[in-house]
């Protein structure tokens, strides 16, 4: 069986479909490198003590943990030198950063999450990078928040790395999604889900059901139903799962089907999930996979975002579960 790299897929995009300039191939590559060595810190585990708070707050608010910063740092120094990027954002900074005047810019924006579900680290639970691409807006030479904020449907790129038993990359360039494995004797990413398909209906779903008293009626109607199991309306039973690390329940969905819900609710009225780290790479990997992704209103994917750190309800994951949660939502 003839082995794929990461390389290798991404300058067959390139010829045999258009999708993936040199530029872009360049870039991904960067961010894959970037997450191999995010990969071997999360390895090390206690031993690096990359649990540890640092005593500080990210702009969401929230204690930063050593590796939190660390995957900044990573994802900075390793992208901003290549000359492929104009700006970039991310979740652990205020506003965008500047590529240093004695580097060369590019044409694309970066966009990621360097550490999902970090608070998972103490327990020694799968964490991951989320990461999305858009292009600068044509004349931009000094990126700003507004050139940011571009509706999800206008990436280019998106993809996020899960650091568990094994380090998967998965990613879509717009044509389709898949799955690599970071083979460590070789250093490689390995294709090894060439087509990745969410099936159209499940029997399982994924959401904190610590906030069920703050659910709005459409969440806890599609809940109940499931939990009714083969007497309720929906005639079988259904599994919860959740891990509460956003990159390791959406895998699974992508593994074997599934939904997943972080919706707005009487606490989180705005959501908890950020629209432009989590939620747009997410939809559109999920909607490349044959899924849906929603706020519960409409498609996540054509949100017009008014600022860098806006919050958002999530609903994604097996097409006709994810239109049954945001069809009781409409029916208000």
């Amino acid at each position: 069986m003839r082995r794929v790299t990461l390389t290798q897929y991404l300058i067959e995009q390139q010829r045999n479909h258009g999708k993936v300039s040199p530029e872009l191939r360049l870039l991904i590559e960067v961010v894959a490198r970037a997450c191999k060595a995010i990969s071997h810190a999360v390895s090390k585990g206690p031993l690096a003590g990359i649990g540890d708070a640092v005593g500080s707050l990210n702009v969401q608010g929230e204690a930063q943990k050593k590796l939190d910063v660390i995957a900044n740092e990573v994802l900075i120094e390793a992208n901003e030198w290549g000359g492929q990027l104009a700006a970039m954002v991310s979740e652990e900074m205020d506003g965008p950063y500047q590529i240093p005047n004695r580097y060369p810019k590019g044409a694309f924006l970066l966009l990621m999450d360097p550490l999902d579900g970090s608070s998972n680290l103490d327990v020694n639970i799968s964490v991951g990078t989320i990461f999305s691409v858009l292009r600068c807006p044509e004349g931009v030479t000094e990126p700003d928040d507004k050139a940011f904020l571009q509706p999800g449907a206008k990436q280019v790129a998106a993809g996020f790395a899960v650091y568990g038993a094994a380090t998967i990359l998965v990613l879509t360039v717009g044509n389709g999604t898949v799955g690599f494995t970071l083979d460590r004797e070789l250093g490689s990413f390995v294709l090894t889900q060439e087509r990745i398909m969410i099936p159209e209906d499940t029997q399982e779903f994924a959401i904190n059901a610590s906030n069920m008293r703050n659910w709005g009626a459409p969440v806890k109607r599609y809940i109940d139903e499931c939990l009714a199991g083969k007497t309720g309306p929906r005639g079988k039973d259904f599994n919860m799962r959740w891990v509460a690390s956003m990159v390791a329940d959406v895998y699974r969905i992508l593994s074997r089907g599934g939904v997943f819900m972080y919706p707005c609710d009487a606490k989180h009225k705005e959501g908890r999930l950020r629209l432009m780290y989590e939620a747009n790479p997410m939809a559109l990997i999920v909607e490349q996979a044959g899924g849906a992704a929603t706020n519960g209103q409409q498609r996540i994917l054509d949100i017009q975002p008014g600022a860098l750190h806006q919050r958002i309800g999530v609903i994604l994951g097996s097409k006709n579960e994810v239109e049954r949660v945001t069809g009781y939502h409409t029916q208000q």
